[in-house]
């Protein structure tokens, strides 16, 4: 398949990798280079794929972004400010949807994430993208989603995939070690017998991939410490891990940094297209 670079409101049509079914739709950025595409065969399995142009052979680095929404909200659109900031820096961004609570519970929302990557693997040149390159990025429960295909390797091995192959993981103010407890379906999407495989920090082995984590020290919702105790244990299994914290960000400042009003003089974009080109 091959995707030429166009302008704004050019309808784009792709054969999709499963079930020959066809997503098209008119796109409505400069940046979107595709739109709705399915990687599996549930409704919510659909992608959308941001690059600076479609030329393929450009070898750029790729960035799978998950959302956050406590595994039980968001849509893909709610990515479009991280993807519009990564392409801006020569980075192709795929922004897939997963199933949420309730249709899916752990570990379901990990395999559609899983497949995600898979797909992003199998189609990243035509994007320009390099598939040796591929970094998982995620903001809060999409945070915890990246880092546990990072270090849990059965998610992205039932895809063929190595998790040590990954380029790098960039967890935006993510829950790392201790789930939150406040939302009353927690217990429900981490049901009590499956609750011990589902914290990333339990599955450090020393032979992850380079991992940036960012936290705002005023995040209310999600605790930073997460981000602490997470790094000390890669670092005690000396994995290569970089910690940034952002004094007086929320858990929304964090994300709402990408924004094309901030980006600009935003630390937290510099942090993570430095980690991205450093790797």
């Amino acid at each position: 398949m091959h995707f030429p670079a166009r302008r704004k409101f050019i309808s784009l049509a792709l054969a999709a990798s499963v079930g020959g079914v066809i997503a098209t739709r008119a796109l409505e950025h400069d940046d979107e280079r595709a739109d709705g595409v399915a990687y599996g065969n549930a409704p919510r399995e659909r992608l959308d794929v941001y690059a600076p142009d479609s030329r393929a052979g450009a070898s750029r680095p790729v960035v799978v972004y998950f959302y956050g929404g406590g595994w039980q909200s968001g849509h893909r659109t709610d990515s479009r400010d991280v993807a519009q900031a990564l392409a801006a820096h020569g980075i192709v961004t795929v922004a897939p949807d997963y199933r949420i609570y309730p249709d899916a519970v752990f570990p379901g929302f990990l395999d559609d994430a899983a497949t995600a990557v898979r797909w992003t693997r199998d189609h990243a040149r035509e994007f320009g993208g390099d598939p040796a390159r591929i970094f998982l990025m995620g903001h809060s429960s999409g945070a915890h989603m990246a880092a546990m295909l990072a270090t849990d390797p059965r998610y992205l091995a039932a895809q063929g995939i190595a998790n040590t192959s990954l380029a790098g993981m960039i967890g935006l103010a993510g829950p790392y070690a201790a789930i939150p407890t406040s939302d009353p379906h927690m217990d429900e999407i981490f049901p009590a017998a499956l609750r011990a495989g589902a914290l990333p920090i339990a599955f450090i082995s020393g032979h992850e991939p380079p991992m940036l984590l960012a936290a705002g020290t005023a995040d209310t919702d999600v605790d930073p410490r997460n981000s602490d105790r997470f790094a000390e244990a890669l670092r005690a299994h000396h994995d290569v891990v970089e910690l940034k914290k952002y004094a007086g960000y929320g858990h929304d400042t964090i994300i709402e940094s990408f924004s094309a009003a901030r980006r600009k003089d935003s630390p937290v974009l510099a942090d993570v297209t430095a980690f991205i080109g450093a790797h």
